[in-house]
């Protein structure tokens, strides 16, 4: 995190803690329920406690209306169990951002990741029309500035200032002989603490990209934690490698994953195998499990994979 290993903690999160001591760190994800009671937040959640490290909270995951996620990430960290919250630039223009990231930060939530967010059309209202004041790395330099500088944009002092660790998304794939870390660079001049990135199950594919970004110097000051899920059938795979951006699951997974006499649980093997992949691979800071409804899917993989036994030990 920007070579701030020996100054106090940002947000005294376990993430941060995790992420600075050298460990090799979980995370998981949650969508918010359709529903106002809370109770629905904890009953996806709860089993994800004392296991991953933190739990992201989707922001208006398709473009759809969810509850709130800065209601859920509370509701969390009032169980026990840390979030990373969400902010999406589609929905909110500067003002509500920034009084949400004051809000966040009162309400014990330790840790955001900055997204663009996808376009409404997408949606199941897309008639709904898109803000998009900012880009995401401009909020996080808000963020950051609010954080280290404790005043707002327009200059007003902040009494008490937001300590959050903040996330900014990216996604490794295949470069280009000419790949320039543009993005990357600048996100992390904005004040990006860590990476979660997109699913990427080609561990050939992310060997050299690791490879790449860090001969720029980029995994000196950052933390990359990767994108992986337990994939649920050679039917979901395959719709993943068509349908979402950048994703390439290998024939040989899918292939597994056809042959299982249980594909659920051939996935899960499979997730706590690519673990112990990624902790081989140099600038690799932790895994970051997704699945839609996956939250015990993440448990189950989280508990296989032996990993916090033996940050323990």
């Amino acid at each position: 995190m920007k070579d701030n290993k020996a100054n106090a903690p940002i947000s005294g999160g376990k993430l941060e803690a995790v992420l600075k001591a050298g460990h090799f760190a979980l995370t998981a994800e949650t969508a918010p329920p359709d529903s106002a009671d809370p109770e629905a937040v904890l009953a996806r959640t709860s089993c994800l406690k004392g296991l991953a490290d933190a739990v992201n909270v989707l922001d208006g995951p398709g473009a759809q209306t969810h509850l709130s996620p800065l209601a859920s990430a509370a509701i969390m960290a009032r169980a026990g169990i840390e979030p990373v919250l969400q902010f999406t630039m589609r929905d909110r223009n500067r003002l509500a951002l920034e009084a949400d990231i004051l809000g966040a930060a009162a309400l014990g939530i330790p840790n955001i990741l900055c997204l663009t967010g996808d376009s409404p059309e997408a949606g199941d209202q897309p008639e709904t029309k898109p803000v998009f004041d900012l880009s995401s790395a401009q909020f996080m330099e808000i963020t950051r500035d609010m954080r280290e500088q404790s005043v707002y944009p327009g200059g007003r002092t902040i009494e008490a200032p937001p300590r959050l660790l903040i996330g900014g998304a990216d996604a490794p794939r295949k470069l280009d002989a000419d790949f320039s870390p543009t993005s990357l660079e600048a996100k992390i001049n904005a004040g990006a603490d860590f990476f979660q990135t997109q699913y990427c199950f080609d561990m050939a594919v992310l060997s050299d990209y690791m490879k790449r970004i860090g001969d720029f110097g980029i995994l000196e000051r950052t933390h990359f934690i990767i994108g992986i899920g337990p994939i649920t059938s050679a039917k979901s795979a395959r719709w993943m490698n068509k349908n979402l951006f950048g994703v390439h699951i290998p024939e040989s997974l899918i292939t597994r994953l056809e042959q299982a006499t249980d594909a659920k649980a051939e996935g899960r093997k499979i997730c706590v195998e690519l673990i112990q992949q990624l902790r081989e691979i140099d600038g690799v800071a932790g895994a970051h499990l997704m699945a839609p409804h996956g939250e015990q899917a993440a448990a189950d993989v989280i508990r296989a994979s032996g990993v916090l036994e033996e940050r323990a030990a």
